[in-house]
């Protein structure tokens, strides 16, 4: 299957990365509007709305990371120690020293390195990206021989089946009785994690139930391996045939799954705050192993397959920003955070900021397009640093 490239590189792989990693940081400059407070706040009606609305189109960044490593490097081209090994320095390294800057920036140092024995920095929470990218890339050596020799039909069988498993969130709150059915466990950090209801072989003896094996993050592994190996050319018709539809319900589940969930809540009375776990019941629908993401995920790879741009603003402009990219998703939040914090404090907040019932959106906006272009050139000139730039930025 012919794939366009430019220096060895597939083109709208590049193109994917940087607009994912530009999507992750429009999803942060987000969650301040209806994360705050105790942990949960969204202070007007139409803050909900616009939080919903910004966080769900964007939602399918983590999952198009995950693709575009599995379009590019599984089945593996080399050995698995040769793989692991550059994979540490790929992303080993720069993660353990951006963890300990965040030890030191954020919190009490001694404290956070405590934590980091067990567990990401909490107050630097993007980070539990890289442990998932970490646990997806020590399978990949195991289930290499098999992408090699696969078929067609079998790989949909095993898609079909990862599909059923996005609706297993949304299936674990229905027949849980929504957020007063929920029981949330705190730990020391004070972020809780929902007890499951337990479904087809889970107990509280064991977790590991019929679907564990086959959900998560493998299953955006095995749209890669598909998309490599069964999607060819598709035209622009064909293309639009299945990204829009795929795209508008995956969004309208994300979007309406949040918004339902709040005003369930609220009966429309807001300001609406409290513990952390209430967001974490409003981004149900959110989560990225469910079904309105993973149809979103399809029809952004769809759309990025048409982009053959690969001209001079490619290779001087978005190819080192591809090459910097883990870089920037390691190091935006200690930007993005001053960054949004002042053009809050400037705007004001709500309805009665500057801007009025567009303040909310105004901010969201800018501070991703600032916090993504500050984080680009820090990430970029520190990879250019000669030897230690990749150990730094990956």
């Amino acid at each position: 299957m012919a794939q366009l490239k430019s220096e060895n590189r597939v083109v709208w792989v590049d193109w994917m990365r940087v607009v994912a990693c530009f999507m992750v940081i429009v999803v942060h400059s987000t969650e301040p509007f209806y994360l705050g407070g105790q942990g949960s706040l969204i202070l007007t009606e139409a803050d909900a709305y616009w939080s919903s609305f910004f966080d769900s189109f964007v939602r399918a960044c983590v999952p198009l990371f995950i693709v575009a490593s599995s379009y590019l490097q599984f089945p593996l081209h080399y050995s698995s120690g040769e793989f692991l090994r550059r994979r540490v320095v790929r992303v080993l390294v720069p993660f353990v020293l951006w963890s300990v800057v965040y030890a030191f920036a954020w919190g009490e140092p001694v404290e956070n390195f405590q934590n980091l024995l067990l567990n990401f920095n909490y107050a630097a929470g993007h980070l539990w990206f890289v442990y998932m990218l970490i646990g997806v890339y020590l399978l990949m050596p195991l289930l290499s021989p098999w992408a090699e020799r696969v078929g067609k039909r079998e790989l949909q069988v095993y898609l079909a089946i990862w599909a059923f498993t996005t609706l297993i969130p949304l299936l674990r709150d229905v027949v849980g009785g929504g957020f007063e059915g929920m029981k949330f466990v705190y730990g020391v950090s004070g972020l809780p994690r929902a007890a499951q209801t337990p479904l087809w072989g889970e107990a509280g003896w064991n977790a590991y139930g019929t679907f564990y094996y086959v959900s998560g993050f493998i299953g955006y592994l095995l749209v890669g391996l598909y998309f490599r190996r069964f999607v060819g050319e598709l035209s622009w018709k064909r293309t639009l045939a299945i990204a829009i539809p795929s795209y508008l319900v995956g969004f309208a589940v994300v979007f309406g799954g949040f918004l339902r969930r709040v005003f369930e809540m609220t009966e429309g009375v807001f300001p609406v705050e409290g513990l952390v776990g209430k967001a974490m019941w409003w981004e149900t629908t959110w989560c990225n192993d469910t079904v309105g993401v993973a149809l979103m995920t399809v029809a952004w790879i769809l759309l990025f397959k048409k982009i053959k741009c690969d001209g001079k603003f490619y290779h001087k402009v978005l190819l080192p920003v591809s090459k910097a990219s883990y870089g920037v998703y390691l190091l935006h939040l200690l930007l993005l955070v001053p960054i949004s914090g002042a053009i809050r404090e400037w705007l004001g907040l709500g309805l009665e900021g500057k801007l009025g019932v567009w303040t909310s959106p105004v901010e969201i906006i800018v501070s991703a397009v600032l916090g993504f272009c500050a984080s680009v050139v820090i990430a970029v000139v520190l990879q250019k640093i000669p030897k230690i730039g990749k150990y730094i930025i990956g």
